[in-house]
Order: structure tokens, then sequence, then C-alpha cells
């Protein structure tokens, strides 16, 4: 009976001290990134420089480091200005660091205080109050998007569900880097227009009505960045982007596929973060 109490108590410490070490690296994973600021003598000839943030949302598992690169490389060019950090719990309460009041080429990062659950749907309902908060709080009333994987997985399922947010915030810039849109196809087939009615994911074809209810402004535009040598998510589930933008054949959508290139590689190659930077200030 000794023996096994001792053993009890060894097994529960081994438990507490993993759960200690669990919570000090989501700690440490969470901090977030510097804010910056870019005077107007710093301003570069070849930047448009515009009103309009930009929301950075990670993917599962995602954490400051995600685009960490993304912002040290917009800061140090003097192209983008990191201004507010945004972390959302479980139950979808918010806070912030920093603030939005208006800067140029303005960058908030979105950080989830967990981001590890077998599904996004719980980050679905988190970025949603996200969304609301920037709306409310800080009178954000147009973004451009940057996410990764489930990050623009979980976008699409939050603006796109809530007819609140679509009057609230208009999109400008919608950027996805290896983002599974439609997940029931696999890595051997091809896309072709009609696929979508071949589509056997529930969350898609949820997409597909919210998309078709959707009455987008005319200037929002959709970019689809995937990598060439992405095993994580298979290019079919990310090209099926195509088939909810063209529901509304006047939106402008871009596709390209980044040779040489994973999963990870795709918020941190240079090759990619001109092109972001391209696409959204016209930086060169």
């Amino acid at each position: 009976m000794w023996g096994m109490k001792k053993f009890a108590k060894w097994v529960i410490g081994i438990i507490g001290s993993f759960f200690i070490v669990l919570m000090a690296a989501q700690f440490i994973v969470l901090r977030p990134l510097p804010n910056h600021h870019i005077n107007s003598t710093d301003q570069q000839a070849n930047v448009c420089y515009t009103r309009t943030p930009t929301i950075l949302i990670p993917g599962w598992g995602g954490n400051s480091t995600t685009y960490h690169k993304l912002v040290q490389t917009y800061q140090q060019k003097q192209i983008a200005q990191k201004v507010m950090t945004v972390w959302v719990s479980p139950s979808g309460q918010v806070r912030t660091r920093g603030s939005y009041h208006d800067q140029k080429n303005a960058l908030i990062q979105v950080l989830y205080n967990w981001n590890y659950n077998a599904s996004y749907h719980p980050q679905v309902h988190q970025l949603d109050q996200v969304l609301q908060v920037l709306h409310a709080r800080y009178g954000i009333n147009k973004m451009n998007v940057i996410a990764h994987s489930y990050g623009g997985t979980e976008f699409m399922h939050a603006y796109f569900g809530s007819p609140i947010l679509q009057h609230q915030i208009k999109l400008q810039r919608v950027i996805f880097l290896g983002v599974p849109v439609e997940e029931s196809f696999g890595v051997h087939v091809k896309f072709v227009p009609e696929l979508f009615k071949k589509s056997h994911d529930k969350n898609f074809k949820e997409l597909v009505r919210q998309m078709t209810a959707w009455a987008p402004n005319k200037d929002v535009a959709f970019y689809n960045i995937m990598g060439g040598s992405d095993d994580e998510v298979p290019k079919i589930q990310s090209e099926m982007l195509q088939s909810l933008v063209r529901i509304h054949p006047q939106l402008a959508y871009h596709q390209v596929v980044v040779p040489h290139t994973n999963h990870f590689q795709l918020h941190n190659r240079e090759r990619i973060l001109n092109g972001i930077a391209q696409i959204l200030w016209s930086a060169k």
C-alpha cells in the first residue's frame, strides 16, 4: 500500500512538472513581437503607405514566431509597422497590447492562447471575437489578411459565417499561405472547375452556401500561395479556393505554387515575403 502511494505521488509529480513546463513554453511562444513606428522621414519612395491594417493569423500550433521573419523584414525595410498584438482565450476573451489609430501599413498580430485543438472550429469562434473587438474598439472597418494554414480556414468560417462582420469590415487583400479549404480530396485529385460538386466535406459545403450569400465589395482580391513541396496540406485542398471565389466572377483571384517550398517555409521565404509586400504595398 505504501509503495502504491509513493508511486501515485511520483506520477502526480511528473504530470505536474510536465504541465508546468508546458505552460512556461506556451508563455514564451506567446510573447509579442516588439511594436515599431515608421517616421514620415523613413518612408520609402517605392512603397505605397495606406491606412488599411493587415491582420496576421497563425495556423494550428502557430505563435509569435510564425510571422517573426515577416514582421522583422518589413520593419527593417521601413515597409510596414507592427502596432498591436491581440490575444484571445479559449473562452473568447480578447486582450490587446499596443494600439491601432490609423497608422500607415499597420500590422496587427493575432495569437491564440491555446491553439492545439483537434479541430479548428474552436478558433473560428475566437477569431470572430477578435474581429468584433477590432471593429468596435479600434474602428477598423476594412482590412488586409495574411493567414497561414488553418488560420485561413478559421478566417473564412469566421468571416463568411457572420453577416455582421461582413457588414462591419470590408476585405481588401486576402493572402492565404497553404490554407486547406476543402479536406475530402487527396493528393492524387486534380482540380477542375466542377470538382466542388463532388465534395464530401460538410465544412466546405457550408462555405459554398455562405459565399453565395455574401455581397462582396468589388475591390477585394484573393491571393492563394502554395508550396511545391508542401507535405502538410495537399495542393488540391488549397486550390479549391478557386471554386469559392468563382461564385462571384467579378472578384480577382491569383494563384501561385512556389517550388521547393514546404508548409512552414510559406511564411518566411524571402521570395514570398517580397511578393506579399508587392501585393499589399507595391514594395519592390
